[in-house]
């Protein structure tokens, strides 16, 4: 009977192994701060502009703020906001970029605040990687990989459940 157990634990101990490479893949650290999950959206040919979104979450004592960043093949990076007035949405560049106050996350997504990424040169192709880097007030620049998603993904897909 015990044969029969230590058959089972290996493969379970490799697959929960192999979940924790790929939840770790998408977490990077700046100090006290943790940014999870950084993704665009693929853009059809010849978009100039792509949206990044991320979350950050500020365990630290002291505040910080997201200046804005920068990705493989764009020419600037800045941080935007979307707001709706009207029944129209507009975006716009947020000045001074985005305070991660103490014990704050703060979540860049679809409709809300985003990093702009500005005079693309190729295209975003669901599915790829594509390097970048996060500017921080306090914990400096910060190199992440961007997973890029659907051209209209509201959020990461969750690849953890694919097979």
């Amino acid at each position: 009977m015990l044969s029969h157990f230590r058959s089972y634990v290996l493969p379970t101990t490799l697959v929960l192994t192999s979940l924790s490479s790929v939840a770790q893949a998408h977490e990077y650290k700046a100090g006290s701060l943790t940014i999870t999950r950084p993704w665009v959206r693929a853009t059809p040919g010849g978009a100039q502009v792509g949206g990044g979104y991320l979350t950050i979450t500020n365990t630290g004592s002291m505040p910080d703020r997201l200046l804005g960043g920068a990705l493989s093949g764009a020419a600037r990076g800045e941080v935007h906001v979307t707001s709706n007035e009207g029944g129209i949405s507009r975006m716009r560049p947020v000045e001074g970029g985005i305070e991660i106050k103490p014990g704050e996350t703060v979540r860049l997504a679809p409709g809300g605040y985003h990093l702009m990424f500005l005079g693309l040169k190729h295209s975003l192709i669901n599915g790829e990687r594509v390097a970048g880097t996060l500017q921080f007030e306090k914990g400096g620049s910060v190199p992440v990989e961007f997973e890029v998603q659907a051209v209209g993904a509201k959020a990461p897909a969750d690849h953890m459940n694919k097979h």
